[in-house]
């Protein structure tokens, strides 16, 4: 019986652990959450100095893809280019910081989750609209020849 009990307990605790660390706010970019100033922006035709050559990264999309005062999630790549003024584009991490699920729209000046409501400007995705706890992490993009890059 106290072997039965030890197990019982056991079982329970991992549970718990399991359940801690999927709730947890630790998004494992190492960051602190509230330093958005190295949000990557890139102007149409210029070349960000990041970028591995002329063809380096992923193509995401073409400049004319994305609407100005809006974005376009790429659910793939796990990531939200946005054009908050003609010719600025800047790119987010789509997985939110309060429950790691993917955005999924982007509209009326925000990024937005479906989970739970949160909302991100589309200018340096700082929180909008919670529980979100800190911004969406930059990610590098390059804009060259009308082609946005993943680098």
């Amino acid at each position: 019986m106290n072997a039965r009990r030890r197990t019982v307990l056991a079982a329970g605790a991992a549970g718990a652990a399991a359940l801690a660390t999927g709730c947890g706010s630790d998004s494992g970019d190492g960051g602190d959450g509230g330093d958005t100033s190295a949000s990557p922006t890139t102007s149409a035709g210029a070349m960000d100095s990041a970028s591995p050559g002329a063809s380096g990264g992923v193509e995401l999309a073409r400049t004319e893809d994305i609407p100005v005062g809006g974005g376009t999630v790429f659910k793939e790549q796990k990531v939200v280019v946005t054009q908050p003024e003609e010719g600025e584009f800047r790119a987010f991490s789509a997985v939110c910081t309060h429950a790691s699920c993917l955005v999924s729209t982007v509209s009326d000046g925000t990024i937005n989750c479906p989970c739970h409501g949160s909302k991100y400007s589309i200018t340096d995705a700082a929180v909008e609209a919670g529980p979100a706890p800190r911004p969406l992490p930059a990610e590098r993009i390059s804009v060259s020849g009308g082609a946005i890059r993943l680098t």
